[in-house]
């Protein structure tokens, strides 16, 4: 693999090394080619929140509303809606001709079921399952959602919280467990006969799909597909994945490495952009439930240790322009973010403290397992650091060498390391998910909780709270004190944020700005 470590005096295209074959030999002109950030071991988007199987679902479900790139609701399945004087009823209606990829109709039945199956993970959806009285079909295209208290958020949590709409039959499926069939009613179909985990991933045009008639804006609008089908090759070796950009054996690699990024810029033919406005964050999870992260002493002794800083130069390098930083439990420069027990992580950093606190808490001397993706740059040079950090307060820490589908299956294992669970791993939370404190990421709620499982039911009160407030300083207000109880009882410890470039052929058009990659509105130029 290749690390920022490795990379000088090499440029990417003397790299060795190739793609695998592709699964369409014809139509080169017509199949759009992608190297993903990852690759995915389940692609049921309701099952595991990781970023690159959210960007796979964009392809192959639909939502029922989706949000422009000022994060607004618009109706995308639907046709419109219905809400009661007293708004408690909502009521929701279909658009006409939607089908999903089986050839089957898209029915009201089959959106109760998925906004409940989705309920069941998401944070969003979970709040609004506990304020829901009654939600029913009322015909095949109608269905209601009767409330017990008024939900403002309604439609923002149907539109930008991954609410995919899947037939009946799979939206019956406990959220607890992946499903294994992916039909959805997107604007591309799934090839699952085709998929190779680890590999290679293949949509088709679904040449049944009704788009809106709207100009297309992140994930509202008129999904217009003109590719014959989308190719995703996995190629965790970043300097052959740049070079296979460079030949045109590849359209499209959706995060480039950073040392990377001034070389493609100097390369003719291709285009180096930002289209995520929301960016990155790094972000240390620790396992709750297991020895020796379950003693809240533990957690909070790493902190004097952490180092922004060190993180940012770890996995960006000389291109710190990207980053911004310090950053708590909100997105810098999202209205929730505020300074508010920021100065855990922005006073002087102090080892001798750090080990002071060690010492003082309950730890026995066990070694701390680090999952450790050598395929993810970012999060291999993350977990590096983290390491490094561990070790010089004291903590014996041990990095486990696997690739990312592996760490995205191994982290939702509760179970001690002995019996195949963790302690410990580096991640990057979406800037978008983690803008207020609807984040999944934050919720308090023990083993209902996001990865790591932490209790602190405070949260989940503020959260509450939060839903409910009525104008924005009060949520404001909320969002500070949210932070502070998240600086003790660290659900995660925030390491800094960055904005991440991609970069593609120039005569690939149409990209749209949002928080994922999209791939309607595109073109491919003579």
């Amino acid at each position: 693999m290749l690390t920022r470590r490795g990379l000088f005096g090499t440029t990417a295209a003397g790299l060795a090394g190739g793609l695998a074959r592709p699964a369409f030999s014809q139509g080169r002109q017509r199949v759009l080619r992608f190297v993903p950030m990852a690759a995915y071991s389940s692609p049921d988007p309701i099952w595991t929140t990781a970023i690159v199987v959210q960007t796979h679902a964009l392809l192959v479900w639909d939502t029922l509303y989706g949000v422009d790139i000022n994060l607004m609701p618009h109706p995308q399945m639907c046709a419109g809606h219905e809400l009661s004087d007293d708004k408690l009823t909502w009521t929701f209606t279909l658009r006409d001709g939607l089908l999903f990829h089986d050839g089957e109709k898209v029915r009201a039945v089959d959106c109760t079921s998925s906004i409940a199956r989705w309920s069941q993970r998401n944070s969003f959806g979970q709040l609004l399952a506990a304020a829901t009285a009654e939600m029913k079909a009322l015909d095949d295209r109608r269905f209601s959602i009767r409330l017990k208290a008024p939900f403002p958020q309604m439609l923002y949590a149907l539109g930008s919280q991954g609410c995919y709409i899947m037939p009946e039959r799979m939206a019956k499926v406990s959220a607890n467990e992946p499903v294994k069939e992916f039909i959805g009613s997107g604007p591309f179909r799934f090839r699952q006969d085709l998929w190779v985990s680890g590999v290679r991933s293949v949509y088709e045009k679904f040449d049944r799909y009704v788009p809106r008639q709207e100009a297309a804006d992140y994930l509202s609008g008129g999904k217009q597909v003109h590719f014959d089908a989308v190719e995703w090759t996995i190629q965790p070796d970043a300097g052959t994945a740049a070079s296979a950009l460079q030949s045109g054996e590849v359209d499209w690699v959706d995060q480039p490495l950073f040392d990377l990024v001034p070389l493609l810029k100097r390369s003719q033919g291709l285009t180096v952009q930002q289209l995520d406005p929301f960016g990155l964050i790094g972000v240390i999870v620790m396992n709750h439930l297991q020895p020796p992260f379950n003693d809240p002493k533990l957690r909070r002794a790493l902190l004097p240790a952490i180092d922004q800083k060190e993180y940012i130069a770890a996995v960006l390098g000389d291109q710190a322009a990207y980053a911004s930083y310090p950053v708590g439990y909100f997105t810098v420069g999202s209205p929730m973010a505020s300074e508010a027990g920021m100065e855990a992580l922005t006073g002087p950093r102090d080892l001798d403290l750090a080990r002071k606190l060690v010492r003082e808490s309950g730890y026995k001397g066990e070694t701390i397992m680090i999952m450790d993706p050598g395929d993810q740059p970012q999060m291999h040079a993350m977990a590096e650091v983290t390491a490094a950090t561990l070790q010089r307060i004291g903590l014996k820490a041990e990095l486990i060498a696997m690739d990312w589908g592996s760490v995205l299956t191994r982290r939702s294992v509760k179970k001690p390391v002995a019996e195949g669970g963790w302690n410990l791993f580096n991640t990057r939370l979406a800037g978008l998910n983690a803008a207020d404190p609807a984040s999944a990421s934050l919720k308090g709620n023990g083993e209902r909780a996001w990865f790591g499982w932490p209790t602190e039911p405070r949260l989940d009160r503020l959260r509450g709270a939060w839903f409910e407030a009525e104008d924005l300083a009060t949520q404001k207000k909320i969002s500070a004190e949210m932070q502070e109880v998240a600086f003790e009882a660290l659900p995660y410890i925030p390491l800094g944020q960055w904005s991440q470039p991609t970069a593609f052929r120039s005569n690939l058009t149409g990209h749209l700005k949002g928080g994922n990659p999209m791939f309607w509105n595109l073109r491919r130029s003579a």
